[in-house]
């Protein structure tokens, strides 16, 4: 059974804290600007972890979570029972297949909860993944949590729109502004599209994404495969400035393209909001937050 916080086969868990020098001088600009919404970076809390021969595991979560109630529980919750399925399935593997673990090599699984942001009563986490099972390459898997703090539970983007329909009106509108939201992205970081072998000058979003197949079946106009959302902090005093999307690798991509992280602003969905979205959209998107995230 795994514990949190406690020593598991003789390894101690630890608190981990690893601030960098960016993220700590965009908290401090976002101090001094009163940016709404930003939350600065806090040390996280290991809820679980392991060290075996065979496999490491390490799961944290940000302590900034522990304001909110049921929150910081619910995500350590789901973080105990990941570790405790992971070490289940590298024993079973190691039991049954050991030449998988070649040369003494581990399995790894490491797993954090950050917090993304924090506008009225709405709190953004975003869930981050980082395997390794023996493959070519480690993997790296994000998606997100909104949590609302009035019902204390989970909650989807459902509210802040008029209709979500698969394919109606406001997912059509969502999925193509988050595609070439990426597209935009992609010609900024100048990666090819399609068979050429450089990317054509003054190519614009729209034809970008036209050439770029990975695009366009990563992200489909249904609630459940728009990718994983987050609230965006704001200019304005309790409003968020829009919606970030967090595509990992393969999402959206090869995986030689990493993980790619965009943001629609609100005004791009203004005729589709509900009075809930109304409310809780507003201002630009501070400048800072894009180094974040």
């Amino acid at each position: 059974m795994l514990e949190a916080n406690t020593n598991w086969k003789g390894h101690m868990s630890i608190v981990r804290y690893g601030k960098s020098s960016r993220a700590f001088a965009v908290t401090l600009l976002a101090l001094l600007l009163g940016w709404t919404g930003f939350v600065p970076q806090a040390r996280a809390a290991t809820v679980a972890s392991a060290k075996m021969p065979y496999v490491e595991i390490g799961v944290d979560v940000d302590e900034a979570l522990k304001p909110y109630p049921g929150l910081f529980d619910n995500c350590a919750a789901e973080a105990k029972s990941y570790a405790a399925a992971m070490r289940a399935q590298a024993e079973k593997e190691h039991r049954e297949n050991p030449s998988a673990f070649r040369d003494g090599m581990a399995w790894t699984y490491d797993r954090s909860y950050a917090l993304r942001s924090a506008v009225g009563r709405y709190i953004s986490i975003v869930r981050s993944d980082d395997t390794f099972e023996g493959g070519a390459h480690p993997n790296h898997v994000v998606d997100t949590i909104l949590w609302d703090t009035q019902a204390q539970k989970r909650i989807s983007i459902r509210p802040f729109f008029t209709e979500t329909a698969d394919n109606g009106p406001t997912m059509t509108a969502l999925a193509q502004a988050a595609k070439l939201a990426v597209a935009s992205q992609k010609i900024a970081d100048d990666i090819p599209v399609g068979d050429e072998d450089k990317l054509p000058a003054n190519i614009t979003p729209a034809q970008y994404l036209r050439k770029d197949t990975f695009i366009n079946d990563g992200i489909k106009p249904s609630l459940l495969k728009l990718g994983p959302v987050t609230l965006a902090p704001s200019t304005e005093a309790g409003k968020s400035s829009g919606l970030t999307f967090h595509y990992s690798p393969y999402a959206v991509g090869p995986y030689a393209e990493g993980a790619h992280t965009v943001f629609v602003p609100w005004t791009a969905l203004r005729q589709y909001l509900s009075p809930d979205g109304a409310a809780l959209f507003g201002g630009t998107r501070p400048n800072g937050d894009a180094d974040k995230w």
